[in-house]
């Protein structure tokens, strides 16, 4: 896992906009973001017994998987929103992006690759995206049946229950 804030320059999401301001796990934690590596999915397994987790599924992102419906979807993962649930991703393979918002609003990149696992809280805006390579292979985590419901980031979404328990929580 390679964090640091985004550069904001103008180009494609999957390129590494790398400001050269790095940030810790420490910082991550902060905001309700967690970072593991787990080279064995016992692992994995382990934290989803700690955490109530009981399905999961694996996902592929790539162009030869999901065909003409490639460019779309990945669009689609970068814009931001938020969740109602935790979203917990386990990198099974290849590499990809997750961006989340810090305290100041601005942009935290979140490089991940094989082995690596994230969790995010609830209520908290972020995106995804691939890198260069346009292949990610991700296992999801889910408390009860698999779901994936994203809120694009609004103005009413700021009296959304779950967004006010992170605000409360991570950015006061």
């Amino acid at each position: 896992m390679k964090a640091y804030m985004y550069d904001n320059v103008p180009g494609d999401q999957r390129l590494p906009h790398d400001s050269g301001r790095q940030v810790t796990a420490d910082d991550l934690a902060s905001l309700g973001v967690h970072y593991h590596r787990f080279p064995e999915t016992s692992e994995v397994d382990a934290l989803a017994v700690e955490r109530g987790y009981k399905n999961r599924d694996e996902i592929v992102v790539s162009p030869e998987k999901m065909g003409d419906v490639y460019e779309d979807k990945v669009k689609m993962f970068f814009n931001e929103h938020l969740h109602e649930d935790e979203e917990i991703r386990y990198i099974r393979g290849g590499q990809g992006y997750f961006d989340v918002r810090n305290k100041g609003d601005e942009w935290v990149r979140i490089q991940l690759e094989k082995d690596d696992l994230i969790i995010l809280p609830a209520g908290i805006f972020h995106r995804f995206t691939t890198d260069e390579s346009n292949y990610v292979h991700a296992m999801r985590l889910f408390k009860d049946e698999p779901k994936w419901t994203p809120l694009n980031r609004a103005p009413e979404l700021d009296g959304n229950e779950f967004r006010k328990g992170y605000v409360s929580q991570f950015l006061n």
